[in-house]
């Protein structure tokens, strides 16, 4: 009405369920159970339009809170993130958030800082948001310390992007297999002097893809001495200084497989500033594809890994825990990508006897 305070119009009180109901004309419940669905594939019968349409026009919105007593459920899915400026872990969660909403799921999200301590915070915190399951991402090998307690308390908990306990289901990609592809198509263009930009020691995605790797420089006969298997981050800045290890001495390699594309591009950069051409001088494998690298000025070879694949295949892994099915851990396929940073090498000294490519 005229000179009606809007701050109070604002706090008018929330209408009900039942007073939906009343001006539907139905029973209470079936207008609890038309809001709770998704729609059918058939379409909103008409009473549940009508519903629908009540609901709009009075402002109801259900409480979930409320619900959740009732059903002990929250449908929300806790996630632990760190390093979501990474355009893998980010592409990673835009799968998770898909299908977190196609299944009707809202997701609370933690972004701490790479580190057990401030993982282990993230959890607690998300546990005290009674969240009906728990994504780690990004979880360090020696994880064992805060996964125990998680497991006695019967929590619901799938691991993405890393694994770490065997007793807890983990979606990846075939990060072993990514490896292998990398060192066929290196070895099979004859290179024999590699080096490798391992990662973190903490990262199981390094690890399997190293290990993946040595198991076809073995089978060659391609030895690599311990000092061309450099640790690093997984930022540009872990490329450089690794790269430099590398390729700034008299016995420079002549390939070079990073475990990350990011780090890959430090060693391009590296390899400008020693005026080394790539792939003339040096050759260079990533891994996982990320949008830039075909568009740099020398378009990296790279192995694909299906960074949203595994975030989506996650959270309907983890919906079946919470619902008390059996869980396995995945990995998903991976396949290479060749582009211009590879070819043999230029000096027939470097050659060596090709292995058969499988994808």
């Amino acid at each position: 009405m005229p000179g009606a305070d809007p701050r109070r119009t604002s706090r008018r009180r929330a209408p009900t369920l039942r007073e939906v109901a009343d001006r539907a004309g139905v029973h209470i419940s079936t207008v609890s159970r038309v809001l709770r669905e998704a729609e059918p594939p058939d379409g909103w019968s008409p009473t549940a339009l009508r519903v629908r349409e009540v609901a709009d026009e009075l402002g109801y919105a259900p409480n979930p809170w409320a619900a959740s007593l009732r059903t002990r459920r929250t449908d929300t899915i806790g996630v632990v993130m760190p390093r979501l400026t990474d355009t893998v872990i980010a592409t990673m969660f835009e799968g998770i958030e898909d299908a977190a909403t196609q299944a009707g799921y809202s997701v609370l999200l933690a972004s701490p800082p790479d580190t057990l301590e401030a993982q282990k915070r993230s959890i607690e915190f998300l546990r005290s948001r009674q969240v009906d399951g728990l994504l780690l991402t990004s979880l360090h090998r020696d994880a064992d310390e805060f996964l125990d307690p998680l497991r006695l308390q019967n929590t619901h908990v799938l691991l993405l992007n890393r694994h770490a306990d065997s007793r807890i289901p983990a979606i990846t990609g075939d990060d072993h297999s990514g490896g292998r592809l990398a060192a066929e198509h290196l070895v099979g263009l004859g290179h024999r002097q590699i080096g490798v930009i391992a990662g973190p020691a903490h990262a199981t995605t390094g690890a399997d893809r190293v290990a993946g790797f040595m198991e076809v420089l073995e089978e060659a006969g391609v030895p690599i001495p311990s000092e061309r298997i450099v640790e690093s981050g997984f930022e540009v800045d872990g490329g450089l200084t690794a790269a430099h290890a590398l390729l700034d001495g008299p016995n420079r390699v002549t390939a070079i497989f990073s475990v990350n594309d990011t780090a890959a591009i430090g060693v391009l950069g590296v390899a400008r500033d020693l005026g080394l051409r790539v792939p003339d001088d040096v050759s260079l494998v990533g891994y996982n594809d990320i949008p830039v690298v075909a568009q740099l000025p020398v378009a990296l070879t790279t192995v694909r890994s299906p960074s949203r694949e595994v975030g989506s295949t996650a959270v309907r892994r983890l919906i079946e825990l919470i619902d008390g099915k059996a869980v396995v851990s995945e990995k998903l396929p991976v396949e290479l990508v060749v582009r211009d940073s590879t070819a043999a090498p230029r000096s027939a000294a470097h050659a060596s006897p090709a292995v058969e490519h499988r994808p």
